[in-house]
């Protein structure tokens, strides 16, 4: 099998899996007083430093969660519940996860002022209507530091600044870049960041809210745990797994990042060159360095998928949480893309595992399927 879809969910670590394994025997519950609950709470405090460390922020800004989706919903209804009632407008980009776009329109059905910001055909959105858009109502601006879809990476910096001169806060989604690119909280403006452990080697089930000192939220209720901000038992082994997977990916980031974007390149080149009337999504702007959504004119995406899949190549059409919708990818619509280009676009997106025969074996099959699902399925829209 050739998997090539790391942005749905990453093979987890060695490293995760023998931190998930021996946190099995560490049964105790981390709110308990007693020797074994100080055992849990260890391993939990320990694994919050690991995360920390990683984004370069303080172990007690860390709220663990049971993905990246619970955790931006944490910090969108937490800022908007503890936003005075002047102060309730949500403002976020054409191109955000569904986690955070969902929750903005049902948000907005229930009577939340709702701003949603454009981007141009590279996936990058339209500062001047953030800048115009955000005012003193505005109670949370959401932009995504790297896109699912695309790997485009978004200028948040600036986005935060924006934001922070009208007085609001700045959620940032840094699911897809923890891991692959430098992530700092010190230097990235954000005042609320979401990360999942599925995206980078880790297990599912878990993932963390950092959380600006001195930023507050409505925290979910029913217990004190996480600093009373997040009520439930903490999924410990997941945790552990979630801990141990960012600790080696920040340990072999700076050569990882240099490997997976020469595999990206050299895949993006060598379709190129032998798929006519093809072309690269974002190829202008900066990106992720394992990320590749390319549209292959006149041919339908489903199709192909299935046709890669008899093949042993694992990809996706987009992101893996919209898999099986028949609408096209809100990320292509938004940059401008027609139905029937949407509809014929992959993204092929690598990770840790990706070796470079798997890239030689996959530019060895793609390109003929490409043409056999043309001719006998081809696009429409």
């Amino acid at each position: 099998m050739i998997y090539l879809d790391h942005n749905a969910i990453t093979p987890m670590r060695p490293e995760a899996v023998e931190a998930v394994e021996r946190s099995l025997q560490v049964f105790g519950n981390p709110s308990s007083v007693h020797a074994a609950g100080r055992a849990a709470r260890d391993l939990l405090d320990a694994s919050r430093e690991k995360v920390a460390r990683a984004l370069g922020a303080a172990p007690s800004e860390i709220v663990f969660a049971s993905g990246a989706t619970e955790a931006a919903t944490m910090a969108i209804r937490g800022a908007l519940a503890a936003s005075p009632p002047d102060r309730q407008a949500l403002t976020v980009t054409a191109v955000e996860h569904p986690c955070v776009l969902d929750l903005a329109t049902a948000l907005a059905r229930a009577g939340t002022p709702v701003q949603v910001v454009p981007v141009d055909r590279q996936g990058l959105p339209d500062l001047e209507v953030l800048h115009a858009v955000v005012g003193p109502e505005t109670a949370l601006v959401c932009g995504m530091l790297a896109n699912n879809e695309t790997g485009v990476l978004l200028p948040v910096r600036e986005m935060a600044a924006a934001a922070h001169r009208a007085g609001t806060l700045f959620f940032c989604d840094a699911v897809q870049a923890v891991g692959k690119i430098d992530v700092d909280v010190r230097t990235l403006g954000a005042d609320l960041l979401a990360l999942t452990g599925q995206k980078l080697g880790g297990p599912r089930g878990a993932g963390a809210l950092w959380i600006r000192g001195g930023v507050r939220l409505l925290p979910i209720f029913g217990g004190h745990q996480e600093r009373g901000r997040r009520a439930g038992t903490e999924n410990l082994p997941a945790i552990a797994g979630l801990a141990a997977a960012v600790e080696a990916a920040l340990a072999r980031r700076p050569e990882e990042e240099k490997r997976l974007r020469a595999l990206r390149d050299r895949l993006e080149a060598g379709l190129l060159a032998a798929v006519p009337h093809t072309h690269v999504n974002g190829a202008l702007a900066e990106r992720l360095p394992g990320t590749l959504s390319v549209t292959f004119a006149g041919a339908d995406g489903e199709a192909l998928l299935m046709a890669l899949d008899l093949e042993g190549i694992c990809a996706s059409a987009g992101a893996a949480c919209t898999s099986g919708s028949t609408r096209p990818s809100h990320v292509l619509s938004a940059m401008g893309l027609t139905v029937a280009e949407a509809r014929g676009t992959l993204r092929l997106s690598l990770g840790w595992s990706t070796t470079q025969a798997e890239i030689e074996e996959a530019l060895a099959k793609i390109p003929p399927l490409v043409e056999r699902v043309r001719s006998a399925i081809p696009a429409v829209g």
